[in-house]
């Protein structure tokens, strides 16, 4: 039986509108994180429910980094943008985008008046920072998201805090006149004032722009011996002449392992790199590390989804 032309034509015309009337799919929601341990922090607590993208890469200098062009497009599309705070990274203390700029650093401690601002090194601080991020998610997702992200950001906060208690146990081996670590620049107070350790910066108590004079040699020497020191800790290996300087001066050896200071070590979530940080102080130290504890905070941290 041949249809009519009225039937043909509605058919043409249904097809037509199906064609290039698709649905509309929901717009993609996009995070920036600026600096830290952030990256991997709000990626984990994210999941797939928003593009997270991360300006500075691991093993990045955040104080002296500057914004790219790409960077700039991130922001300007970004719902919600997070840094650390505190300073630092400068490139972003007039940051502007469409959604909240949050320094999550400076939420998790609101009366702290000191100069280093690598919060994330005590874990207990990186916790707080997550329950921010998740805070200030929620506004900027999908409803059907909510419950996710608080799922994920639950089990975060909860490796952190047992991350917390693993790094307690570790320092405690260590006898009290041992529980310091001598570093070249001011990198690990919230570390040390979490478990009572003395930080040596030995760069930012004895010289004046970094600059290693024989008077400061001197006083760096005599200080250090008096530490109870054993090992002098380094961000790069190999370890820059000055510290080497030191090295040579004091009698004590260089860590064969980095201490990674600004962020997440190449290849390494939050969570392993403050292992491995916790354990090459601990192993400088003259102690031992829980490795089988540690593996098993690592694992449970890569499997939140």
């Amino acid at each position: 039986m041949l249809k009519s032309p009225l039937v043909w034509s509605t058919a043409f015309t249904l097809l037509a509108f199906g064609s290039f009337h698709s649905p509309v799919r929901a717009s993609t929601t996009h995070v920036v994180a600026v600096d830290g341990t952030l990256c991997d922090l709000t990626r984990t607590v994210v999941g797939s429910a928003a593009k997270v993208t991360c300006l500075i890469p691991p093993g990045g200098d955040p104080h002296g980094y500057r914004l790219k062009p790409s960077d700039r497009q991130a922001i300007a599309k970004a719902s919600l943008v997070v840094h650390v705070g505190f300073g630092l990274t400068p490139a972003v203390k007039k940051l502007s985008a469409p959604g909240p700029v949050v320094a999550l650093g400076e939420k998790a401690l609101p009366s702290y008046r000191g100069t280093d601002p690598h919060l994330w090194h005590d874990p207990y601080l990186s916790a707080a920072m997550v329950s921010i991020l998740a805070a200030n998610l929620a506004p900027v997702l999908p409803a059907n998201q909510a419950s996710a992200v608080k799922a994920r950001s639950t089990r975060a906060v909860a490796v952190l805090k047992d991350l917390g208690r693993w790094g307690g146990s570790q320092f405690a081996k260590l006898p009290k006149n041992g529980r310091v670590i001598v570093t070249d620049h001011k990198t690990y107070s919230h570390l040390a004032d979490r478990y009572d350790i003395r930080e040596i910066a030995m760069l930012d108590s004895h010289t004046t722009g970094g600059v290693l004079r024989p008077s400061s040699l001197k006083k760096i020497t005599n200080d250090v011996k008096n530490s109870g020191a054993k090992t002098i800790f380094t961000p790069t290996i190999p370890a820059s002449r000055t510290l080497k300087r030191i090295s040579k001066s004091t009698g004590l050896p260089i860590a064969t392992t980095p201490l990674y200071g600004e962020g997440t070590a190449s290849g390494k979530t939050a969570v392993s790199t403050a292992i491995s940080n916790i354990c090459t102080m601990v192993r400088g130290q003259g102690s031992q590390c829980d490795t089988s504890s540690a593996q098993a905070l690592a694992k449970r941290w890569a499997s939140i989804r």
